[in-house]
């Protein structure tokens, strides 16, 4: 025997495995031991990978368990975990050969109580509002009477039509609604992208631009409303270059959009209720404004009136302002007689003493110089009104030569104006001759129409068809138990009347053969 030869190990009775296979035994065992299990914990070191899966550690004070939601799972909750987060993760436990290691393959996560989402809230609420998206001075005023409204809400809810029913019993509005998912995980992306979707939207295009935007969502649990929480919706409400109004839960529910709204209403009809004023209030306001108006105007006038009469009554009376005036009239009057006497004798006394002193030949030289005078004055004044006399004259003769031509446009004008009349008239009066002739052919054609339906639902052309009309007793008889009961019954043709006895005799009628009992 070769001492140095390699001698195999005993074989003893444990089986061998390969590494798949015990694996793969590791793998049955805890997935057929813990099957679908719920697992609380701390949420540490999230990843996201660019494949949409999502890996964290699941984590308390002394242990750590490996978890991850592939990416449909993802797509489904309704809370994504964070670092830092208490969460009860619901999954599965498995293996990951590769790695020799259990995780936890989860389905759906929950926080942790709503203590812990509402520590995440304000977590988040305090971060935003530090960077000043919620500051009141960076809120825009809603204005008083839009003319767009554009709704972001679910179309299928309640929410949208209670909006729509709220504006049409208060004031009726053009209303854009961009349908939006409002809860889950799109909730979030499509509400952001509808706020800037109207904020895009160009004044006086296809598409009219909002005026107000209301985002609108009925009531429900913290999680449900957690879409309207996250940052992006936030920031794109507070970005919003137009007003906006947050309308989601009831009274009680608040979410971080209310806070970046400009204004926050408790329920959607409330909303609406905001958006726009009552119609028939208004139309009662303006009535009376109107009013007051009105009174204010008579009241106005009726006052100033008054104080024109208060300080007419403060003046003096016309016959005070003249009596003075009047008597010193008639005192000068009564004293001008006199005074032009007195005048004209000082005048004659000077003229006596003057007329002395002047010497004949004097005197017959200024009158013929004062003859002169007058002669070379009045040739100047012929001179000078023949002058106008001319000019006047020169007038004349133009505007009569241009009266002649003006007379005969006019008489021009007037003829065309008669001719166009007259053409205007003949088809006139040929059409005011002839319309009563239509109007009564129309007439007797509809009343020959009239005649002939007449005639036609007549009971006459109905016997003439084949029917007949059977009298009882003066009645007409409808009924087999009334023409038994009748005393005489009378059968009406198309071609005449017969007349039966009593019991079901015929009898003679109208000249005819006797005719035996019908019955």
């Amino acid at each position: 025997m070769d001492l140095f030869e390699d001698t195999p190990p005993p074989q003893g009775n444990q089986p061998e495995y390969t590494v798949s296979e015990l694996s793969g035994a590791v793998k049955r065992v805890i997935e057929g031991e813990f099957g679908l299990v719920r697992v609380r914990g701390e949420v540490g070191r999230v990843s996201r990978p660019a494949s949409g899966h999502l890996y964290f550690d699941l984590k308390d004070d002394r242990s750590v368990i490996a978890a991850i939601s592939w990416k449909g799972q993802v797509a489904k909750m309704q809370v994504r975990p964070e670092e830092g987060m208490e969460v009860v993760a619901t999954g599965r436990m498995t293996t990951f050969p590769g790695q020799s290691k259990y995780q936890l393959i989860v389905e759906d996560v929950a926080p942790a109580g709503a203590g812990a989402l509402m520590a995440m809230l304000e977590k988040r609420r305090a971060a935003l509002a530090a960077e000043g998206l919620f500051d009141a001075d960076r809120k825009m005023a809603i204005p008083f009477l839009p003319g767009v409204i554009g709704v972001v809400t679910s179309p299928s809810g309640a929410v949208i039509r209670d909006i729509l029913h709220r504006l049409r019993d208060r004031f009726p509005r053009h209303v854009l609604i961009w349908p939006v998912a409002v809860q889950g995980q799109a909730c979030a992306p499509e509400v952001a992208a509808a706020i800037r979707g109207f904020n895009a939207i160009e004044p006086g295009g296809a598409v009219p631009r909002p005026d107000l935007i209301i985002v609108a969502r009925g009531g429900g649990s913290l999680e449900d409303l957690w879409g309207f929480n996250e940052e992006i919706v936030v920031r794109a409400a507070a970005a919003s270059g137009i007003p906006l109004i947050s309308a989601v839960g009831h009274e009680t529910d608040t979410t971080l959009i209310d806070f970046a709204a400009d204004r926050r209403a408790p329920t959607p009809t409330a909303a609406a209720e905001m958006a726009v004023p009552v119609r028939l209030e208004l139309l009662a306001a303006v009535d009376g404004l109107g009013a007051r108006a009105v009174r204010a105007a008579v009241a106005g006038v009726g006052l100033r009136g008054q104080r024109l009469r208060d300080l007419g009554r403060a003046l003096p009376r016309p016959e005070v302002l003249t009596q003075g005036a009047a008597q010193r009239l008639d005192l000068w009057g009564g004293r001008l007689g006199a005074a032009l006497g007195m005048a004209a004798a000082k005048k004659r006394q000077v003229y006596e003493a003057r007329a002395g002193l002047v010497r004949p030949e004097l005197l017959l030289g200024l009158v013929a110089h004062r003859r002169r005078d007058l002669g070379e004055r009045a040739r100047g004044l012929d001179i000078a009104l023949e002058r106008p006399m001319e000019r006047v004259q020169a007038r004349v003769q133009v505007l009569g030569e241009r009266l002649q031509p003006a007379l005969t446009r006019v008489i021009a004008g007037a003829e065309r104006t008669t001719r166009e009349g007259r053409g205007k008239l003949v088809p006139l009066a040929e059409r005011l001759e002839a319309a009563p002739a239509a109007r009564f052919e129309r007439l007797a054609q509809r009343l020959e129409a009239l005649d002939r339906t007449r005639v036609t639902l007549g009971y006459a052309e109905t016997l003439r068809r084949g029917y007949a009309v059977v009298r009882g007793d003066g009645a007409v008889v409808t009924t087999k138990a009334g023409a038994e009961k009748a005393a005489a019954l009378e059968i009406e043709f198309a071609d005449g009347r017969l007349a039966l006895g009593g019991k079901g005799r015929a009898r003679k009628a109208e000249g005819g053969p006797e005719q035996g009992s019908l019955f």
